[in-house]
């Protein structure tokens, strides 16, 4: 998340607060950032959040293993034996099949 994520997060807090129109807030963000200022989605997400009484601009932390642990597992299985098989992978680091398969396609 940038920098500049934060601060649109910041203006829609204080269109919130102001008690405007969700929609024409973020019409008003796009003007100033440009249409990929953030998604319609986000922006009611956001207002909801803060119209409920929760001002924090952060998101919350998130629980359970970073997705990096895998995918540096997986291409250490791969750099060790180039031949290695698919289902090695899942057997020997309990990763799920698919899982790997994105990770192989993406990466490797």
């Amino acid at each position: 998340m940038g920098e500049s994520n934060i601060e649109i997060r910041h203006i829609l807090k204080f269109y919130c607060k102001k008690r405007g129109n969700c929609d024409a807030s973020r019409e008003n963000i796009c003007d100033v950032y440009g249409p990929n200022a953030g998604s319609v989605r986000e922006a009611r997400h956001r207002f909801k959040r803060f119209q409920s009484g929760y001002f924090d601009v952060k998101d919350e932390p998130r629980f359970g293993r970073p997705v990096t642990d895998k995918v540096d597992a997986i291409s250490g299985k791969v750099e060790q034996d180039r031949h290695i098989s698919s289902y090695v992978i899942v057997e020997e680091l309990e990763i799920d099949h698919k899982t790997v398969l994105i990770h192989l396609k993406k990466d490797i």
